[in-house]
Parts: structure tokens; sequence; C-alpha cells
């Protein structure tokens, strides 16, 4: 009977190796994370499916995401929330501080954590909140109109512990089961993980040895974070940390093309829906991914330059009964028509 009630907060089959392989669909590369998140969230959902009888407490596992812009964090976390069935928000941490009332935005983000439960506040209870850019909140100083960096941070705190939060229309929301997920860049977090990381380790030439000493050097402890501009308490409820790396040239090449729902593999159906074919050959893969490097936001801008390229063609097509296919040979040069 115990084991019934502690897998009622999963669907069935789900384990830390399903998400990854769900996550794997969608999301290309960053393994470690996967598998990090995965392991975060399947972890909660148990403590959460035990018994409120259960004497046995448990911290609940918030996490930190810390990756570049467009490195798939806002991704990885609304694609696991499919799998496991929960409602899903995100909120930027700098637009919580653009206003004085802090609560009420905070108030904001939960209501539409309802909204997305389709009202129904039990399901809300256990959803995921994404909240981007906490890297940012450090940097947010007292201004005349708007709140600090440090006031969000308690804020969000409160709700990150569990609180109950009321409503617009006069419900509160409890916030103990919710997963608070969050996430940024952190520039300038290396130079102080390569500060306080580097005593007492001494680098070796055996492959085994150095492996154990790159983990241990990339792993972020508390106070690399305290350093940074995070406060204590808010740092201390984010236990889960985990790190998204740079997308290289091939991953972005990847992401175009290889994900169920890849940019390309789209913009194919919707020409067939046209009756044509949609050919983009591989060079001009590699030259979308490598003006996506220039424009140093990762696989963000991937939709960007495929839609530029593709318009032209698309407002043709739809008009000419006779084209059966379109083939992109360059991303500066004009599509070729076949006709039949």
């Amino acid at each position: 009977m115990a084991n019934e009630t502690v897998a009622s907060a999963l669907p069935a089959g789900i384990t830390p190796s399903a998400i990854v392989k769900y996550l794997e669909q969608f999301v290309i590369g960053q393994d470690e994370a996967k598998k990090t998140l995965a392991v975060a969230v399947y972890a909660h959902y148990r403590k959460v499916g035990r018994a409120r009888s259960d004497t046995a407490t448990t911290t609940k596992s918030n996490v930190l995401l810390i990756g570049p812009t467009g490195t798939g964090k806002t991704l990885m976390c609304e694609t696991l929330s499919r799998i496991i069935e929960v409602p899903f928000v995100t909120a930027d941490a700098p637009s919580l501080a653009q206003t004085e009332y802090v609560g009420d935005e905070i108030e904001a983000m939960l209501e539409r954590l309802v909204d997305k439960a389709d009202g129904d506040m039990a399901r809300a209870r256990r959803g995921i909140v994404f909240i981007d850019e906490v890297d940012k909140l450090k940097a947010i100083s007292n201004q005349a109109r708007g709140a600090s960096g440090e006031a969000v941070q308690n804020a969000l705190l409160k709700i990150m512990e569990g609180a109950p939060v009321k409503l617009r229309d006069g419900r509160y929301i409890d916030t103990t089961d919710v997963l608070f997920i969050c996430g940024g860049a952190f520039v300038g977090l290396d130079q102080i993980l390569t500060r306080t990381h580097s005593f007492g380790f001494i680098a070796t030439s055996e492959d085994d040895n150095q492996r154990i000493l790159d983990r241990l050097n990339a792993r972020v402890k508390p106070t690399d974070l305290f350093e940074f501009g995070l406060i204590p308490e808010f740092a201390g409820r984010l236990p889960v940390v985990t790190r998204l790396r740079e997308l290289s040239r091939e991953m972005l090449m990847q992401i175009l093309t290889e994900p169920r729902d890849a940019i390309c593999r789209q913009f194919q159906e919707l020409f067939r829906a046209e009756g044509v074919e949609l050919v983009v050959e591989p060079l001009v893969v590699g030259q979308i991914a490598d003006l996506a490097i220039e424009y140093k936001i990762g696989a963000r801008s991937l939709r960007g330059i495929f839609e530029e390229m593709i318009t032209p063609a698309l407002y043709v097509v739809p008009d000419r009964k006779d084209i059966r296919k379109v083939v992109f040979h360059s991303l500066f040069e004009d599509a070729d028509f076949v006709c039949g």
C-alpha cells in the first residue's frame, strides 16, 4: 500500500532513465544536466507522493541550472513537465524586480500556474515553476522604483520554502510541493570557481584522476553562489546545481534536424501539406549553425535564421501548384523550384 501511495505522484513507468530518454527526443546534448535534472525531478515527485502521515520529513530539492543563453534550460524544463504531466510556467527574475510590489508579481506567476492546471488547485500545487536569469538579481540595487535584487530573492525564498499564497480570487495555493527550478548564465562564476576550487588538488596526467579533478573543480558550492551575489538563504534553497555547456556547431546542426519537433522537420511538414517536398542540404544546416554562433545567443537564433531563409519560398509555393520540390543549396542563395 505504501508503494502505491509513493508512486501516485508520478505517471506509471516514470523513472530517471525514462525521463532522460524522453528528453533526448527533444533536447540535444547536455547529458549530465539531463541526468541531474531527471533524478531531482523524480526524487521530488516520489517525495510528494508519500502519505502525509509519513513521519519522515524530506527537504525539497529545488534546482539551479547554470548555463549560457540559448543552451536549452527552458526547453529542458518544459519538456520534462510534459512527461510527468504537471503544469509548467516560466518567469524572468529581473521582471519581478521592476515593480515595487514583488508580492503582486509572484501572485500573478502562481495564478498562471493555476490557469495552466485548468483551475485545478491540487494539480497546480504539484506544478513546476522555472525562474530564469536569477543571476541578474545580484546586479539590481535599490532604486527609486522597483525592488532590489535581495528583496526579490527574499520574496522567492518564502514560496520556495513552501508557503500559502493568497490569489486574487481569494483562494490560497500552498507552494510546499511546487518544484522551483532557477536558471541563469552566471557570467563570472568560472573565475570564482577557479579561485576557490584550486586549493587542495594537484593536476595529474592520469586520465581517471584528471576526470575526477575536473568534476570536483566544476562543482558549484553554496559559497561560490554567495560570493557571486546570491543571498545565503536563497542559494541554500537550491541544493541541486547542474551546468549546461555552450552549444557546439555540431550540436546546433543537430538541433535543426534531429529532435522530434526540429525546425527543419516542422517546415518539411508544412510544405508537405502543400504537396511539396522541402530539401535543406547539409551545407545550409552548417551555414545556419555558423551564423547562430556569430549571434552568440545559442539555439534561440536558429528559428529566426531558418524562417528568414524559408519565407520567400513559402510565399510562392501556395500559389504555384506546379511546384513539386523546393531545394535550398545555400543559405545565401534563392531556393530552386522543381516543377512537374
